[in-house]
Formats: structure tokens, sequence, C-alpha cells
């Protein structure tokens, strides 16, 4: 049978007509690409909280001398190079208060470098708490004073 050709298959455009086994006309025939497009829109759409099930996030407070020593900017540059979101911030108490979001690995390899800060810094107190309900944005920053 010819017929106008599809640019995608090179097959004649008919209705796909399959006889059963036993002669007669299947009545079920294959969906066409119309039904193929509605069920695959009517799939549930993935959401973050679905894609990224673990999904670790903290409140860290680190106590020490650790204003006055670039703690902020090696917080911010160690935890980008981890690829966690969250911020940073100095305390009017002398701390510097950080919010870690991301792979649970890297919020514990963040935890670890925060022990010790950058070379100049000398960490006295480093307390977590969990902090799931808090947005810690879309990347890593530095936060005003608070």
């Amino acid at each position: 049978m010819r017929g106008r050709l599809s640019p995608y298959h090179r097959r004649p455009l008919v209705a796909s007509i399959r006889r059963n086994p036993h002669g007669g006309i299947n009545p079920n025939p294959p969906p066409s690409m119309n039904s193929l497009a509605i069920a695959a829109s009517s799939r549930p759409a993935y959401s973050n909280s679905t894609i990224n099930m673990a999904v670790k996030t903290v409140k860290v407070s680190i106590k020490g001398r650790v204003q006055g020593v670039f703690y902020r900017d090696w917080t911010v540059q160690n935890a980008r190079e981890l690829g966690l979101k969250g911020w940073v911030r100095n305390r009017w108490d002398g701390s510097v208060e950080a919010l870690f979001s991301g792979e649970p690995d890297s919020v514990e390899e963040m935890e670890r470098r925060c022990r010790r800060g950058p070379p100049s810094a000398m960490v006295t107190a480093l307390n977590v708490y969990p902090a799931d309900t808090e947005d810690p944005g879309r990347s890593f920053e530095r936060r005003p004073t608070v």
C-alpha cells in the first residue's frame, strides 16, 4: 500500500489495524501518539524533595577566636567547594553562625572542617542543631552580622 510517508519512520501513514491470530480485527489496537502524550503528561512531576531525598540541613554555632580571622570567607569557600547551600554570619556575642544544607556526607565534612577553621582561628566550641525547616536558599552566601 502506498501513501504519504512519515518523516521519522519512512512508513505509510495509515491507521494501525492488527489482526488477531484467529482471523478477526484486534479489538485493542496499539495506542496512538496522542494517547501516549496524554499518558505522559498525566504522570506526577517529581518535586525537589523526591529527587533529593538525602538532604541534611543543620545550623551550626562556632565559638572561640572566630571573628576577625576571615572565618566567614573561609566558610563560604569551603561550603561552595562541597556543593552546599546556606549561609554564614557573625553574631554580636563574638560567635559565628551558619546554616549548611546538602548531601549528608558533604554537610558532615563541613562540620569537621569548621572544628578547625582557617589557620588563624581558634575554635573552642561547635554546636550542631537540626534545621530541616529553614530555607537554605539557592547557593551559599555570607550574611550581615546579627
